[in-house]
């Protein structure tokens, strides 16, 4: 039997919707940097890409704490169990209409493969975003009496990460909007993100409250 669950809170929604927003400006306004596109105007490219750039960061911050308070970092720990199957469904098994090796609940919402690909971003490509574009953004700050803080002499290495970097998230982007689809209807997974609820099976419908079951034996 499913069942409605209320899986996803409003500060996950909100933070996946700005996330998608502030990636989709930045990749458009660097493009535009680089010369690939023409749209904002070049100089008006820039500022809207330093802008989107702080607002990502600041955004990133509030998630870290997020994370941290409401014990939601767990899910990104990486498993090894359903790992191969997690990968042949996406393969081959999601082709033939095969079942789903992983069960999506309130405690564990990514499954093997998702959490190895989450894990990756949060603490390898995002980082390297961050600090390669700040290094990119301040890289001879601040010249004040001739004393330079950073003074990097050539920005092409800088550029080069920064911008596979960006590839790489593109990449996911673009993996994401595709796999969203694969869900028990084609808008089911989008439904949830801007809802919060989700049809899981009704095995499953006691998860919320095992969790403050937790949090009132942790009082």
């Amino acid at each position: 039997m499913i069942k409605k669950i209320y899986i996803y809170r409003a500060f996950e929604r909100f933070w996946h919707w700005m996330q998608a927003f502030l990636i989709f400006l930045l990749a458009a306004t660097g493009f535009e940097v680089h010369g690939s596109i023409k749209f904002f105007g070049y100089q008006n490219a820039v500022t809207y890409h330093q802008i989107a750039a702080y607002a990502f960061i600041v955004l990133i911050a509030f998630a870290i704490f997020w994370h941290l308070t409401s014990g939601q970092w767990k899910q990104y720990i990486p498993t090894r169990g359903n790992l191969r199957a997690q990968i042949n469904y996406y393969l081959f098994g999601i082709f033939k209409h095969a079942p789903h090796p992983t069960k999506k609940t309130v405690l564990s919402k990514l499954n093997p493969l998702q959490k190895l690909v989450y894990l990756g971003l949060k603490i390898l490509v995002i980082p390297v975003m961050v600090i390669s574009g700040l290094l990119y953004m301040y890289y001879r700050y601040p010249q004040q009496n001739r004393i330079e803080s950073l003074n990097i002499e050539s920005l092409a290495p800088i550029a080069y990460i920064h911008t596979a970097g960006a590839f790489l998230l593109i990449a996911f982007i673009a993996a994401h909007v595709y796999l969203i689809t694969t869900g028990s209807k084609v808008t089911s997974n989008l439904k949830a993100m801007i809802t919060g609820y989700e049809d899981l099976d009704d095995g499953e419908k006691n998860e919320e409250k095992d969790i403050k079951d937790a949090i009132l034996l942790k009082k």
